[in-house]
């Protein structure tokens, strides 16, 4: 009876569990299951598959394009606070490539110095009146009139040398009795450099010539008039400034930090945009003993053959030197194309682990340019892994993710399509947002402000023509944007480091600026707009212009590396893709 109890209790006591697991096992399954979905579901991020830098936390419209997002690979545990990561997705899309930093990997040391061309003035010459009177007629026309040496420039009537012929006639007759008087005028005709061919005749006719030549002393081209017809003139007054042009000066600025790569006798190869396709040889002639203090630079001189007239004064162009360092072997070395520059600082994004797309901006400091390559003083090392190809668009994901990037450099969350472009609204957040994607302004005068307005104008003008695919306009107002930015003067920028920064963005925005106007292909000419208007960008965040100004930025130019323009206004105007994807892009910075 007890061992049938004890069977009866077993039995009950299985059916239970049995019971409860039905009842309770699977929900409890199910919930474990929901909860994981949850979760996963709460840290999935959302990309595009034309614009992978958009990383919303929800699936919706693509900000820029209005495609459907797509779900983004992984997540972005364990990463440090300025660690952002891209999908392998994104990676693709956008051809972003990595390379190792290594030492040496200069193939030679070839540095591109930029600088002018400048008359030879050891050819250079004034031709001068050696007496006073008026210049009834001048012969010269024109400033770059061709001169030879014996040519009539000038007929002067001088009282003093009429007065001169009167006393030679009368000495002439007394020359027996006084030879000493009569040598003493004559003399003083051959000072005012009368010939002894006029001074004779004017001793054998007896008569007396009221207007005098005026010949060239050496040939050359006239560069300077610095008289008018009917003026007065004094004695050893210059006339025309006249140069031989047969050789010129090509002068490139050199910093300190270089001077030690460069000697009296290297061998230069030049290049300038009027003649791509040609190269000309040259030495260095001279290295300026004295540091311009202002500009931190000596001055390299090249002697140049001009014989066939391919050089003008004021031309720009390139030297190609090569540099001689004993420490080639030491030197650190990184692409050009890895580089962001803001003017303030130079940035490059570091590969933080090898086997994940995962990457961080990391401000470096650049030495020399020496060929394709800069130089690296500080920043990164040997072994470090960085974007070589696709670095705007690295920057915008960081940018988009509110991590640091060029644009910004403490980091913070920018503002895509569906939160309002940056600078839409006009509360304090927003305000505070725009002062911390700003570089530090420099101080400047409002002077040079107005000029760098007028540079700036002539650029939105340029922008528009490329929205339009106007070629012909485009290069037209490149030319307007280069006579505007020659009018900019340098020496309103008293202080050294405000000196410094447009020298160089000078330079680069008129290399940009030239190319575009000898072109009328409108692909090429985007393709220097890019660089034009970085390097505007630089100099309007750094001088201001007292106007607000929009940053904007299109993801997709340049072959899916982005591209970076200027505009006066919010809404977005694409110049690099015109009719074909006018409103591809979106505001990045606005600069008070």
């Amino acid at each position: 009876m007890k061992n049938n109890k004890i069977v009866i209790y077993i039995g009950i006591l299985v059916v239970g569990v049995l019971l409860g697991w039905l009842l309770f096992g699977g929900s409890s399954k199910e919930g474990t299951d929901h909860n994981h979905d949850a979760v996963a579901a709460t840290n999935q991020m959302w990309t595009c598959s034309m614009h992978p830098q958009i990383m919303q936390p929800e699936p919706g419209d693509c900000p820029i394009c209005g495609m459907d997002l797509i779900p983004a690979d992984g997540g972005s545990d364990g990463l440090l606070a300025d660690q952002f990561k891209l999908t392998e997705n994104a990676m693709a899309l956008a051809n972003i490539q990595t390379s190792i930093v290594g030492k040496g990997n200069v193939e030679g040391n070839t540095i591109k110095l930029s600088g002018k061309i400048a008359e030879n003035e050891e050819a250079n010459a004034v031709q001068v009146s050696y007496f006073a009177g008026r210049i009834e007629r001048l012969n010269v026309s024109f400033t770059g009139e061709e001169v030879r040496k014996g040519q009539l420039l000038a007929t002067i009537y001088s009282p003093e040398l009429y007065a001169a012929q009167q006393e030679l006639i009368t000495a002439a007759s007394l020359k027996e009795s006084q030879p000493a008087l009569y040598k003493a005028v004559r003399n003083k005709l051959k000072l005012w450099k009368l010939s002894e061919n006029q001074i004779n005749q004017i001793e054998e006719t007896g008569k007396v010539k009221e207007n005098f030549p005026v010949y060239a002393t050496f040939s050359g081209t006239v560069t300077e008039k610095l008289v008018e017809q009917g003026d007065y003139i004094k004695q050893g007054q210059p006339l025309l400034k006249i140069a031989n042009l047969n050789t010129v000066w090509g002068n490139f600025d050199v910093y300190e930090n270089q001077i030690d790569r460069f000697k009296k006798g290297q061998e230069v190869m030049i290049t300038t945009n009027a003649y791509p396709n040609k190269e000309f040889k040259g030495k260095v002639d001279f290295i300026d003993p004295v540091l311009n203090t202002k500009t931190r630079t000596v001055t390299l001189r090249v002697v140049l053959s001009n014989k066939d007239d391919v050089f003008k004064p004021g031309m720009f162009v390139t030297a190609n030197i090569e540099g001689s360092t004993a420490k080639n072997e030491d030197l650190l070395t990184i692409p050009t194309s890895s580089v962001l520059w803001t003017g303030e600082r130079s940035v490059v994004y570091l590969k933080t682990n090898p086997d994940q797309p995962i990457f961080e901006m990391v401000e470096i400091k650049l030495g020399n340019q020496i060929g394709n390559e800069y130089e690296v003083v500080e920043g990164i090392f040997a072994g470090n892994e960085i974007v070589t190809n696709g670095t705007f668009t690295v920057d915008a994901a960081a940018q988009l993710q509110g991590k640091k990037s060029m644009m910004n450099k403490e980091g913070g969350k920018v503002m895509t399509g569906h939160e309002g472009h940056l600078g839409m609204d006009n509360n304090a957040s927003n305000k505070e947002s725009d002062h911390t994607n700003m570089n530090e302004r420099l101080k400047v005068s409002a002077k040079f402000q107005e000029q760098l307005k007028a540079v700036f104008n002539a650029y939105i003008n340029l922008k528009d023509a490329l929205v339009k695919e106007d070629s012909k306009s485009t290069s037209a107002n490149a030319t307007t944007l280069l006579n505007k930015l020659n009018k900019v003067d340098m020496k309103l920028l008293s202080d050294n480091k405000a000196h410094n920064h447009w020298m160089s963005l000078e330079g680069e925005i008129k290399s940009s600026a030239t190319s575009i106007s000898e072109t009328s292909d409108i692909k090429s000419q985007r393709d220097h707009f890019k660089h034009l208007s970085s390097h505007l960008i630089n100099a309007v965040q750094l001088f201001g212009i007292n106007e607000k100004v929009y940053v904007e930025f299109c993801p997709m130019s340049d072959n899916n590396n982005g591209a970076y323009w200027l505009s006066k206004e919010e809404k977005v105007i694409n110049p690099y893709f015109g009719e074909a994807m006018l409103t591809c892009g979106e505001v990045k910075q606005v600069i008070e």
